[in-house]
């Protein structure tokens, strides 16, 4: 019962302690959220990233790595489209380049795993 009683207590001590820790310690990614929407500039980084990455790996081909970067050109052709129209985004504007990110992103991790690219196999 002892022994019991000593595993809860310590266990209530660890429990209260993984909030604590997680509210002093960010995550490293928070800066590239603002009022709860992924900054623009950041998603396409990393975007531009993950096609250089399969670029360098060979995970992607030549070809779907052409198409990937005409696709991502494409998208920040209609970004400023968008934001020469006015100094910032409307909401309409926002919610459509991020419907068009999240469909450049899937296109990026099926085109990386679909090995069709992969030297060697």
């Amino acid at each position: 019962m002892k022994k019991f009683s000593l595993m809860l207590a310590g266990l209530g001590i660890a429990a209260a302690a993984v909030p604590a820790t997680a509210i002093a310690a960010p995550a490293p990614h928070a800066a590239s959220y603002q009022a709860g929407w992924q900054n623009i500039n950041a998603r396409q980084a990393r975007l531009e990233a993950r096609i250089n990455q399969g670029i360098r790996s060979g995970a992607l081909s030549r070809r779907e790595a052409t198409r990937l970067k005409m696709q991502f050109r494409e998208l920040s052709r209609l970004e400023a489209r968008y934001r020469a129209s006015r100094p910032g985004l409307t909401l309409a504007e926002r919610r459509d380049l991020d419907r068009r990110f999240d469909a450049l992103s899937a296109r990026i991790q099926i085109e990386k795993h679909d090995r069709n690219g992969r030297r060697g196999h």
